[in-house]
């Protein structure tokens, strides 16, 4: 059973970090991409970033570029999200999502397999 554990979602000040982290276990972690999707109310899914577990290629929403990082510890099976500079239109929850092969990331096209239970993220004004 494929399963996604995310941790370090929490409240924080505008201007703050956050690093979300995401324990995938119950598959071989191999050769697909892993990533962050948000939900917030009334706005639409973003995809966030995603990163190649084989050859460390990582993708950014534009929203987010400059202020995010997503790095991945492949001995650990673990995928990090370091967010910085964090604003209010950041609040949502966040997802760990494996992404499916049919994705094309590089092309824009985002469709996922596996998800997380989500952790909220919440950034004060």
């Amino acid at each position: 059973e494929v399963q996604l554990v995310e941790s370090g979602g929490g409240l924080v000040q505008a201007g703050g970090s956050l690093r979300l982290s995401c324990v995938a276990s119950g598959f071989i972690f191999d050769d697909y991409y892993i990533g962050w999707v948000r939900l917030a109310p009334g706005k639409e899914r973003e995809d966030v970033s995603c990163i190649s577990r084989t050859d460390g290629r990582s993708y950014y929403a534009d929203s987010v570029k400059g202020r995010f990082t997503i790095s991945s510890d492949i001995d650990k099976n673990t995928v990090y999200l370091q967010m910085n500079s964090l604003k209010p239109e950041d609040t949502a929850v966040y997802y760990c999502a494996v992404l499916s092969p049919h994705s094309d990331p590089e092309g824009g096209r985002y469709e996922y397999d596996y998800w997380g239970q989500g952790t909220q993220v919440t950034v004060s004004s």
